[in-house]
């Protein structure tokens, strides 16, 4: 989880208020704007519940189950853009099979402790 907490945040905060910085992303209405900045505030609550399984027993089976949701979710979703709107750029490749991985290394986590 600490892994996905310094690729999430640090990608929210992007998200947020400079998409185009690493991404072909170009906001050009408010209400784009107004999305990446709800993406950006749903990255962040979820690195905090991250950060509070790492710290507070009791919240670790929860975090992980939502971060490999969350991982698992943005890889799949990756992956099913990939076929209908064809190949991304290298960043978004990347960051699909990273997502991929932490979410399946996520649940063989949850698996191996039990």
């Amino acid at each position: 989880m600490i892994i996905s907490i310094l690729i999430v945040v640090p990608v929210a905060f992007i998200y947020g208020f400079n998409p185009d910085y690493q991404f072909n992303i170009h906001l050009n209405t408010v209400d784009e704007h107004n999305f990446f900045k709800a993406i950006m505030g749903l990255y962040i609550g979820f690195s905090a519940l991250w950060i509070l399984g790492i710290f507070k027993a009791n919240y670790l089976k929860i975090a992980l189950i939502t971060n490999l949701i969350f991982m698992l979710g943005l890889g799949f979703g990756r992956l099913l853009s990939f076929g209908i709107d064809g190949t991304p750029t290298f960043g978004y490749i990347f960051g699909t099979f990273a997502e991929l991985f932490l979410g399946f290394y996520g649940l063989w986590v949850l698996k191996t402790s039990n």
